[in-house]
């Protein structure tokens, strides 16, 4: 886990809750500005998703009162109305190598992965196919998790919530025997 008191741990709890919370992709989470946060309704705007295409995701109240957090310590930061949501103590925007850097060493920390199981890899795109995986396990519908994750074919979302919910998939079909 981050840190519950330093500024950047603050920004990197905000930034991962994002991340898990709505599914977005990292470079849709780093280009996140403040006046995208819509926290009354629970949005955030994508300004421009992979292809170029805007979208409104839903996020949690959970993640929003994070992120409220973050922009209550990144006011004191040298930032502007044009400064990205997600900005080093300097104020410049976070970068995606930082960003799958910091996964990694908290995964580390939390026990997750480690050197000894390289097969358990952290990454930032594990917790978008988490969120979905999620969502499908609350019985959400592909088309609103497609939507949610700004895939363009629904052929991709089912084929992360496949490769993730094994288990879902096991016990919806049940013990058979084939033959």
């Amino acid at each position: 886990q981050p840190s519950k008191r330093a500024k950047t741990g603050i920004r990197n709890a905000a930034l991962l809750a994002v991340l898990y919370r709505s599914g977005l992709r990292t470079s849709e989470a780093l280009a996140l500005l403040p006046a995208d946060v819509d926290a009354e309704n629970g949005l955030l705007r994508i300004r421009r998703g992979k292809g170029g295409k805007g979208r409104t995701v839903v996020v949690d109240t959970g993640a929003l009162a994070l992120v409220a957090r973050w922009i209550d310590k990144r006011a004191a930061l040298p930032v502007n109305g044009k400064s990205k949501l997600f900005v080093t103590l300097k104020g410049r925007p976070l970068n995606s190598r930082y960003v799958r850097a910091m996964v990694a060493r908290l995964g580390r920390k939390a026990g997750i992965t480690s050197d000894d199981n390289p097969e358990k890899r952290c990454h930032p795109h594990a917790l978008r196919h988490s969120c979905a995986s999620e969502l499908s396990r609350e019985g959400k519908p592909l088309a609103a998790i497609r939507d949610q994750l700004g895939h363009q074919n629904i052929s991709t979302t089912s084929a992360y919530i496949a490769r993730l919910a094994p288990k879902e998939l096991t016990d919806a079909i049940g013990d058979r025997e084939w033959g």
